[in-house]
């Protein structure tokens, strides 16, 4: 029986052949006196096949009704072509036919705007551009496995329902198998969770970190790679409710080690991607950001500038550039800041170290002048924060205190402080936002146009 061959694959060949087969869907259809041109995308590749369908097929009259979105199956012989746009096409020998596309199919060929591609999010992996995107996304997922592998870190699955807020900031989805319209009260009144799923309040997690730390305290190197969720009422182009963090963590590692590894990953990544995904990444440089390969190269071919957080504000303040929100020390980088550092004044990426404490999480190591932790950040051009990282607090005593400073609940956090009465050690780590490097290296300047099915405030379709 003859195997189906992908697309990518025929117009890579190294020859013709004298019998394929194909399965796609239809791009467009042309006709001719005695023929038919059938354009076929399977999905994998950006380019389609050119489908020379003879009047002498016995269902070409069924051939001559294909439209835009109609799906077939096309057994023929790769010959080379007689036009100049590609290498090879198909002269067929048999054309099935899964199925017609009606009239009302909304991927005809004219110019959509993305706000319309979001409202047919289900579709829209159809059109060029969002099967390149998704393409350069799950080469970049290999990439980021491919370079913890390389490197011997372990990969760590971390719970996504959890009873601990990693960020203290309580922008959590709440998970619960209450009757919401019967909720089970205490005596006191308030609601009674003791009879709750897990006997207390449970959310989806804001970051594996805490549960990556455990493990990089028994197995080295460990990073994590999955959804992680906010409840933020947010609807710019840089947040959504759900989205996919690679968080790793290294025992035995300080901020400066965390910072190589930061920048080596990234430009690790982007060199993978440039190296890689070539045809979809000119789709993007044609038609959404024209200094994509410019930014890309630029990350790949220059070391990281590194500055702290009280340079960063000094530069600022002395650059004479008008800020909608003025530069001062204690205030956290806005990505009108975070941007001029990366664009404007380094004109590469730059790691930003050393914050406020004030600013920061619980779990940042606070440095030797107690004013500041051992913080970093990566800013790139275009994008502002890519990542956000730290060395982390593994002394007790410290670690405690700043948990109560904060007024978090020290009792929720017994199993995080037994890491640090048990042989604590060193240790760093850092977040990366995988829908912002997929906006980097992709130059598309929306994040739910990076992601399969956005999930933002007030969305939930699909």
């Amino acid at each position: 029986m003859l195997k189906r061959s992908k697309i990518v694959d025929l117009l890579q060949s190294s020859g013709p052949k004298e019998t394929v087969l194909v399965k796609g869907w239809v791009k467009t259809r042309r006709d001719s006196k005695d023929f038919s041109f059938v354009e076929i995308n399977d999905g994998s590749c950006l380019k389609n096949i050119q489908v020379i369908a003879l009047n002498t097929l016995v269902n070409y009259e069924d051939v001559k009704k294909l439209s835009t979105g109609s799906s077939v199956a096309i057994e023929g012989a790769l010959v080379e072509s007689q036009g100049g746009n590609q290498k090879y096409e198909i002269q067929a020998q048999n054309v099935e036919i899964y199925s017609f596309a009606p009239d009302d199919f909304p991927l005809q060929k004219k110019k959509m705007t993305d706000e319309y591609l979001r409202s047919i999010a289900h579709l829209r992996p159809r059109t060029n551009k969002y099967g390149a995107a998704f393409r350069i996304r799950s080469e970049l997922s290999y990439a980021i496995h491919k370079f913890f592998h390389d490197k011997g870190f372990n990969y760590v699955h971390t719970p996504i329902i959890t009873g601990s807020d990693c960020e203290g900031a309580g922008e959590m989805f709440q998970v619960t198998t209450l009757d919401l319209q019967n909720l089970p009260k205490t005596k006191d009144g308030s609601i009674d969770y003791t009879q709750d799923f897990f006997g207390k309040p449970a959310h989806l997690t804001v970051s594996g970190q805490l549960n990556g730390e455990m493990y990089a305290c028994a197995l080295g190197d460990i990073y994590t790679f999955g959804p992680t969720f906010r409840a933020e009422n947010s609807n710019t182009p840089r947040h959504a409710a759900e989205f996919w963090m690679i968080e790793p963590e290294m025992a035995f590692a300080d901020i400066y080690d965390d910072m190589d590894v930061a920048e080596d990953m990234v430009r690790s990544c982007v060199k993978h991607i440039i190296d890689n995904c070539q045809e979809d990444l000119e789709l993007f440089e044609k038609f959404v950001d024209p200094t994509l390969k410019t930014t890309l190269e630029n990350i790949v071919h220059n070391e990281f500038a590194r500055v702290t957080y009280t340079q960063a504000i000094e530069l600022m303040q002395k650059s004479g550039k008008k800020f909608e929100y003025k530069p001062e020390y204690g205030i956290d980088l806005q990505t009108e800041h975070e941007r001029f550092l990366a664009e404007e004044y380094f004109k590469k990426p730059v790691i930003v170290y050393n914050y406020p404490k004030e600013i920061k999480a619980f779990y940042m190591r606070l440095n030797d002048d107690e004013k500041t932790v051992a913080a970093m950040d990566v800013l790139v051009p275009r994008i502002g924060e890519l990542i956000g990282g730290s060395q982390r607090e593994e002394r007790y005593d410290v670690l405690t205190k700043r948990i109560e400073e904060l007024g978090m609940n020290i009792k929720d956090y017994d199993w995080y402080l037994d890491s640090r009465k048990f042989g604590t050690v060193p240790h760093a780590g850092f977040g990366l936002g995988f829908e912002r490097m997929m906006m980097l290296v992709t130059g598309i300047s929306n994040i739910r146009d990076v992601l399969p099915f956005p999930r933002t405030p007030k969305s939930v379709n699909f």
